[in-house]
């Protein structure tokens, strides 16, 4: 590196106008790189999520309003997630491999309104189950790894036969990658992604997620024997690595924001596309600050976004997806 030294070099000259800043910016946003997560319900769970403001839970016949406006401001996917009422639900999350179900109609609704957007769909058992976690309950109360591998098959085939573009498994089960990846070749669903959610944290940031589907209340327990430590990053490497071996094509990272070390070192070891969750308590706490006059709310978040960027990712699920790549095209004139 050619060696600095003041006045000679003045780090300022190339941030004093915006058309030097433009030039030498190192990381640019583009609604591209955003997904927009959306949930989708019936009946009485259709509506507002209390403690996630303007966000919705969308009914069928306004899901495809939704994916139309979503794809117009550019950006490329959606990630669907459903809300099933409580008599729904029961201990093996078996709503989940209905053909007729929530999601399968979803992803129906989602591809007969906007099509060539990206389907996002996560494999997992939570939004199903009566007592809120990813899989099968031993008697004990433990998680049936095993056991819920085989639903989670299951599970992805009835929504690659949807239509589903990318399979999302967010359940932190051993083995569930390898075992998605050969149930999709038997049953030659070749061109079908599996979107790992590889580094999982058993995050406090999820609660207002939690409200949303429904299962907070529900929930026995925690899923720290399942989902990763805080405190890890090297655990989290050997699950990466174990997920790509078994067949994923893409990793997740999740949390976002207080786990960007974990984003850098992702895209830095393993070179494959990264994606980060920026979750719903992230979403929450920039809500509440900026209604609270903390900052200003489109600096803040279009800041953010930008920092996944910087930090390696390729591609960010947010809440705040619409509204920025809405204003990312304004300010480039789109």
């Amino acid at each position: 590196m050619v060696e600095e030294r003041f006045p000679a070099t003045r780090m300022r000259r190339s941030r004093m106008q915006e058309f030097a800043r433009q030039l030498t910016c190192e990381h640019r946003l583009s609604p591209a790189d955003l997904i927009q997560p959306l949930f989708v319900a019936e009946g009485a769970q259709v509506g507002p999520v209390a403690s996630m403001p303007g966000i919705q839970r969308h009914a069928l016949d306004q899901l495809g309003a939704e994916c139309r406006r979503v794809q117009a401001l550019g950006i490329p996917a959606v990630a669907l997630f459903p809300v099933l009422p409580p008599e729904a639900k029961d201990d093996t999350g078996s709503a989940a491999l209905d053909p007729n179900g929530l999601v399968p109609r979803a992803i129906a609704a989602a591809r007969e309104a906007a099509p060539g957007l990206g389907i996002i769909v996560d494999i997992a058992l939570d939004p199903f189950t009566d007592h809120g976690h990813d899989g099968v309950l031993r008697t004990d109360g433990s998680v049936d790894n095993d056991a819920t591998v085989e639903l989670l098959t299951k599970q992805a085939i009835v929504y690659a036969r949807a239509g589903a573009d990318v399979l999302a498994p967010s359940d932190m089960m051993d083995g569930r990658v390898g075992a998605l990846r050969t149930a999709l070749e038997r049953d030659r669903r070749f061109d079908v992604l599996i979107l790992s959610y590889a580094a999982k944290y058993a995050s406090a940031f999820y609660g207002p997620f939690r409200d949303a589907v429904g299962s907070r209340t529900a929930l026995i327990g925690d899923k720290r024997s399942y989902q990763m430590d805080p405190a890890g990053s090297d655990e989290a490497m050997r699950e990466i690595a174990l997920d790509l071996r078994e067949g994923a094509d893409w990793v997740m990272v999740k949390p976002g924001m207080p786990y960007l070390d974990i984003v850098r070192r992702a895209k830095a070891e393993f070179g494959v596309p990264v994606a980060a969750y920026q979750v719903s308590g992230e979403y929450a706490m920039l809500e509440a600050a900026a209604a609270q006059g903390a900052f200003d709310r489109r600096r803040i978040i279009l800041e953010t976004l930008t920092c996944f960027r910087r930090a390696g990712a390729d591609m960010i699920l947010s809440y705040h997806a619409a509204e920025a790549a809405a204003w990312l095209r304004e300010e480039r004139g789109a």
